[in-house]
């Protein structure tokens, strides 16, 4: 089967110039990825391109769209950001997570993904903030950047975006990410919400926000860290003790880390040593990968692909050699300015604030609640960069402030008879859940359990609490 509306055989249906139109709605045809290099045959349309968002001085994100593949029509619009801050929502989210492909192990072609997103809504993905991927601006100094721009280029992004593809302007909304996005989608919802106070005409339909092992607030988050270390066995009780005795993390900044003890400073230091770079702190119980193998083999045409607990460990370094192909970027009408370095997963060029990384998140959600907005913060359980012990706290303590009782007891949710994670729910407004054996990419790691988690927060179900078979994918 083509492409939807017969595209690939040109029966193109063209109502206004420059814009493709399926279900009685316009979409901007010079948006439109016909085919990307080495893809399999699908039924839903992708689109990607970019969107100013300063005119002036020449800024301009990149984005990649994908329809849902059953009635995009009457789907929901999620837009997903990874975090960093500086990494590519596209490269991340769209080709390694939960977008409808992945990358072969050959790294010059696709493969499906089986338990992609879009199976459950249609899904929007931005490299941001400009300088993250193929995002750009012809003014060096927007390099220097912070949360305050990124979420003010984002509100920005989405109203242009809407011009785009006006008929998703109704649709309800859902802004979702992982890590550094617990930065990012509370404060870009905060501006949309702004926008809605002040707009007499077009208002965005927020129904949810949806984060992933999101850093939320430095002085428990850091915390967390070292107690998974010490209660997954990476270290010794000497040294796990010393940090919880000999550590104040309440003033924890990220610009004076170590503002604290010697002892504290030396055991810290001991630990990070004692992980060392043969554990991958995203996941602990996964494999590396060893980048000088995989890129030898990537460079003589051989299958790659290394697989640890059903993953493929090095589909990282096959994404980077994929998206680096010239054929590919044509394809997604990327690099239009010809960039002087090539795509990465994580910015070069960006020099982030980091002292915005030291800003409390919780008052945002708060805000985001009392508008009547569901939040669900999920833990990949594996996760030691910003464990589940830190982010499960962090949501008592909102619930708490908000007051909030509880709706749904801690207790295992269920996903095809197996426990899928632990979930419990606050006020029927706010839930946090656990994902089993899933990382801090949880979608990478536990593809049916994300999509199950993610399927139910669009429609406004709780996770399931029993065995029985549920409704989902």
């Amino acid at each position: 089967m083509g492409l939807r509306w017969n595209v690939a055989a040109a029966t193109v249906v063209v109502l206004v110039v420059g814009l493709v139109v399926g279900g009685g709605y316009a979409y901007p045809e010079e948006d439109l990825v016909v085919k990307l290099p080495g893809q399999p045959l699908v039924s839903f349309r992708q689109y990607a391109g970019y969107v100013d968002v300063d005119v002036k001085k020449g800024r301009s994100l990149f984005y990649y769209f994908v329809e849902a593949d059953n009635d995009p029509d009457h789907k929901p619009l999620t837009l997903w950001l990874n975090g960093g801050p500086g990494c590519s929502s596209v490269g991340g989210g769209a080709f390694t997570e939960l977008g409808p492909f992945f990358p072969r192990g050959d790294g010059r072609g696709l493969r499906i993904n089986s338990k992609s997103w879009n199976k459950a809504s249609n899904l929007l993905f931005v490299e941001s903030p400009a300088g993250v991927g193929w995002s750009y601006s012809n003014t060096s100094s927007d390099y220097t950047t912070g949360d305050a721009t990124t979420a003010k280029d984002a509100h920005i992004f989405l109203v242009e975006w809407f011009k785009k593809f006006p008929s998703f302007r109704t649709r309800d909304l859902f802004l979702t990410g992982e890590s550094y996005a617990g930065h990012y989608i509370p404060q870009l919802a905060i501006a949309l919400l702004d926008h809605n106070e002040h707009s007499k005409d077009f208002k965005f339909n927020i129904k949810g926000v949806l984060i992933g092992n999101p850093l939320l607030r430095l002085d428990r988050d850091v915390p967390a860290t070292y107690e998974f270390f010490w209660s997954h066995g990476m270290i010794s009780d000497e040294i796990g003790l010393t940090i919880m005795k000999d550590c104040d993390f309440d003033d924890y900044t990220f610009e004076s880390p170590h503002n604290v003890s010697q002892s504290c400073t030396n055991a810290i230091s001991e630990a990070n040593n004692i992980v060392g770079n043969y554990i991958n702190a995203y996941d602990v119980i996964l494999d590396v990968c060893y980048p000088s193998l995989v890129e030898q083999e990537l460079r003589l045409r051989k299958m790659a692909t290394k697989i640890s607990v059903g993953v493929d460990v090095c589909m990282s370094f096959e994404r980077r050699f994929y998206f680096n192909l010239p054929a590919v970027q044509k394809a997604l009408h990327a690099n239009r300015t010809k960039l002087p370095y090539s795509w990465s997963m994580c910015s070069g060029v960006l020099d982030y604030n980091e002292k915005d990384g030291n800003i409390d998140i919780l008052p945002l959600l708060k805000r985001i609640i009392q508008n009547h907005i569901r939040v669900w913060i999920f833990s990949g359980d594996q996760d030691s960069v910003v464990p589940l012990l830190g982010s499960r706290t962090l949501v008592r303590e909102l619930a708490h402030d908000i007051n909030f009782k509880i709706t749904v007891p801690y207790g295992a949710w269920f996903h095809k008879g197996q426990v899928g994670g632990w979930a419990t729910e606050y006020g029927n407004l706010l839930t946090f859940a656990t994902v089993r054996g899933a990382a801090h990419m949880v979608p990478f790691a536990q593809p049916s359990r994300a999509l199950h988690l993610f399927s139910s927060f669009v429609r406004g179900r709780r996770l399931p609490n029993t065995t029985r078979p549920s409704i989902g994918y």
